[in-house]
């Protein structure tokens, strides 16, 4: 019996997220334009997935993609921001070791999805500008459900090992996170055991995905970039320059903060710990916000339909 106990991992019953570090008179205050911008987001996101949904010439590989994009970021921010705000605003920081590695689970897995979506609309761009009669035919109904498919498989199969890894592993007595929500290595860092197996694959996961999706981006849009200074019309240019840029800007808007948190939380020792948790809400919240703002505005065809739905609605 005795046998059998020590075989069994060693968990705590809950965690104590602490939210900010360094910052707990101040996040009180903090918690007011994050809660803005998650009512953006959520209100922004949901008007795009209606309006994609219920207009038929929307549904294009464009609109479609940025529909899986809408419906990650609303899991996305979701998965963080309510308990966030809970921390800040009422104090209440704990957090049951199963739901920890549920919202881990989210977190993580969406954020990779997130990264696939917006490699998938590149990869659409790129087919629609330098292949425009073929556009059609390579990116049919099927391939891009298959496409939305195959980038949350994706996420699943790579962020279930940190679950199942840190599920295994016994921790010390020290329950308390130094953070607002269950990030991987914040979670390593309470084991009491070898973690390197965890850390390795934690660096593997961020490094495959990212450098993966942007250099697919990267090299999409430099083909992008030729094709468009090709052009002889010049309205056609300016038509294509401007959809990229949308493109480019919900993309920076990701990913620096992304690359910024990753490499932070592993080599940047020196940067004060309230800095780079900040930082790590920026990707979970401001991307969300801007997404359904910048394609809204930009878009006009999207714009359009979104201005007759609240003609009607009115």
């Amino acid at each position: 019996m005795s046998s059998l106990n020590s075989t069994t991992p060693s968990q705590p019953p809950s965690f104590l997220l602490l939210g900010i570090p360094g910052l707990e008179k101040e996040q009180f205050w903090i918690a007011f334009p994050f809660c803005i911008m998650y009512a953006i987001a959520v209100l922004g996101n949901i008007i795009l997935l209606i309006v994609i949904k219920t207009e038929s010439s929307l549904h294009e590989p464009m609109y479609l993609f940025l529909a899986m994009l809408a419906f990650t970021d609303l899991v996305l921010s979701t998965s963080m921001l309510p308990k966030m705000l809970t921390i800040f605003w009422w104090g209440s920081g704990e957090i049951g070791f199963v739901s920890c590695l549920v919202q881990l689970f989210f977190v993580h897995t969406f954020t990779a999805v997130e990264s696939g979506v917006l490699m998938a609309m590149a990869l659409d761009r790129y087919f629609a500008i330098c292949y425009p009669l073929r556009h059609s035919s390579i990116l049919s109904m099927p391939m891009v459900t298959a496409l939305g498919n195959l980038v949350l498989l994706r996420g699943v199969l790579m962020v279930s090992p940190m679950c199942f890894l840190l599920h295994r592993k016994d921790f010390c007595q020290h329950r308390v996170i130094s953070h607002s929500y269950c990030e991987h290595m914040a979670v390593v860092k309470l084991v009491c055991e070898d973690t390197r197996v965890n850390a390795a694959y934690g660096i593997f996961v961020a490094l495959a995905l990212t450098v993966f999706d942007i250099t697919v981006i990267v090299v999409s849009y430099t083909m992008i970039l030729r094709a468009v200074l090709r052009l002889s019309s010049s309205d056609t240019q300016h038509k294509a320059f401007n959809t990229c840029v949308s493109h480019v800007c919900v993309i920076l808007a990701f990913y620096v903060p992304v690359l910024f948190t990753s490499l932070t939380h592993r080599f940047g020792h020196s940067i004060p710990q309230h800095i780079h948790i900040l930082v790590a809400h920026l990707y979970m919240v401001v991307p969300p916000t801007l997404n359904p703002i910048i394609y809204g505005v930009r878009t006009k065809q999207l714009k359009d339909k979104i201005v007759v739905l609240f003609q009607k609605g009115i």
